[in-house]
């Protein structure tokens, strides 16, 4: 099966997928098996990190698909305790052969990691590993106006796509508006929030009803016509061929508005501020 996907096109002109395949714990065998599954739903965008400790997972998934590899955008992402210049450079080289890959389609900065203070020298090694061919586009997670303002003074390059937390709960109004100025890309972790949120709120059962499709199907179509690009991971096939079925109809404005109400200032998940946050 293969459901097509629109897709978006970044500033450095590769294009993506709006849905992509989460795989945080999806590890050994039964991840394997998850994430070909999803590649044969469909799924095309697959996101992975270092610290997930299964890029290798994703790796054996991507050689067992049907699919070919120059098909697939596979992304992962550069932890916080190398983003030192050299460290970074071995890191990225490392993520390509724990994948078994001779090239990532995405490489992101994990997280800022302001108090550390390197991740221009992280950036430098992104912009040098996609000189080199190691990577197609660069980009990075969790990072604020004042971290990517930072990134262009110093080095003259923006990111293609910034990954931060985006859900209904926590809607990033404004850093969405800092992406669309800059043309930086915005792409949502944790799309779902929470599930028992999610399937209880009253707000989003009723547009579910209104629609005949699932809550997830309902924030899944929310973020897509936010522009912004969604990563739900799940184990189950059925599940996963539910939450890229959300191209058959549209939300109403009116739709879109009562879910912009329902962001909350507390609105993250486990209380990660890019500000203060350091990964390790």
């Amino acid at each position: 099966m293969n459901l097509s996907i629109p897709e978006v096109t970044l500033n450095d002109g590769m294009a993506v997928p709006f849905v992509g395949f989460g795989t945080y714990k999806l590890n050994g065998n039964q991840g394997v098996t998850a994430i070909s599954n999803a590649i044969h739903a469909g799924y095309r965008l697959i996101d992975t990190a270092y610290n997930y400790e299964n890029e290798g997972t994703v790796g054996e998934a991507v050689r067992r698909s049907s699919v070919h590899r120059e098909d697939l955008i596979i992304t992962s992402k550069l932890p916080g305790r190398y983003q030192a210049y050299d460290k970074a450079i071995t890191t990225i080289q490392e993520s390509l052969y724990r994948a078994n890959l001779s090239y990532y389609d995405l490489y992101l900065i994990h997280w800022p990691n302001p108090k550390q203070n390197t991740y221009i020298e992280a950036w430098q090694a992104l912009i040098d590993a996609k000189k080199w061919g190691l990577i197609r586009s660069i980009g990075v997670c969790n990072f604020l106006p004042e971290h990517l303002e930072r990134l262009e003074e110093e080095t003259g390059v923006l990111p293609s796509l910034n990954q931060i937390e985006l859900h209904p709960f926590f809607n990033q109004e404004e850093q969405r508006k800092w992406h669309e100025k800059h043309n930086i890309r915005t792409q949502s972790w944790s799309p779902l929030a929470r599930a028992n949120e999610v399937l209880q709120n009253e707000i989003i059962n009723d547009i579910a009803k209104n629609h005949q499709k699932s809550n997830s199907q309902i924030i899944l179509r929310w973020h897509y016509q936010l522009g912004s690009i969604a990563i739900p991971k799940s184990a189950a096939y059925e599940r996963q061929l539910e939450n890229i079925s959300i191209f058959d109809f549209s939300l109403e404005e009116s739709e879109m508005e009562a879910i912009a109400t329902l962001t909350r200032p507390d609105g993250r998940n486990k209380d990660q501020d890019p500000a203060t946050y350091e990964e390790f």
